[in-house]
């Protein structure tokens, strides 16, 4: 279902159940990738996910569209994810099972594979993603939020800048040194 962003507006402010179901199923996945690029947990991110679907819902009365509707319910997952992020890096002790987990768990290793089914083909597949997922692990945490709205969640510059509340240089720089780094990992990898 694609709406333009006004008529999208009136069918949520008026309770189209089917508007905000079809909105929930296309844009959840990719909200709780990016609210997995700011928490230590799947199960975080997937609170924060909801928390900003209420968020969004109880706000929907003051949105004005000075950005798109995505932009703003980004917004609000950015904010939300931010400070849960930062609560729990305050609670949890660094070496909590929690953390150690964490290292592996934001990952796309389980999904089906978009190479060919050849079983050398997967298995090298995998590999490579879990190289990448350890390389995004090791990302700064801005450098990690970016790339993840940018190239795994496919917003445009503006959408992140807004989101991450930084200027488009800001997100060039921390895009452009995250995929260094990335690329250098995976060099590695390759390198062997």
């Amino acid at each position: 279902m694609v709406y333009a962003d006004a008529g999208l507006v009136a069918l949520l402010r008026a309770g189209d159940e089917a508007a905000m179901a079809a909105l929930v199923n296309e844009w959840s996945p990719v909200m709780l990738r990016v609210a997995r690029s700011f928490v230590d947990s799947a199960q975080s991110a997937e609170d924060v996910v909801q928390e900003a679907w209420l968020g969004m819902l109880s706000g929907l009365a003051r949105f004005e569209g000075r950005s798109s509707l995505r932009t703003w319910t980004f917004s609000i997952l950015v904010n939300r994810a931010r400070t849960r992020g930062a609560r729990e890096a305050r609670t949890l002790p660094q070496s909590s099972p929690e953390l150690e987990e964490a290292a592996g768990a934001w990952s796309s290793i389980g999904a089906p594979s978009r190479w060919d089914g050849a079983p050398e083909s997967v298995v090298l597949s995998k590999e490579i993603a879990l190289e990448l997922d350890r390389a995004l692990s090791g990302l700064p945490p801005r450098q990690r939020q970016v790339v993840a709205m940018r190239d795994i969640c496919g917003m445009t510059a503006d959408e992140a800048c807004t989101a991450l509340g930084i200027s488009a240089a800001n997100q060039r720089v921390l895009l452009h040194r995250a995929r260094a780094a990335l690329r250098g990992a995976l060099a590695g990898y390759y390198g062997r």
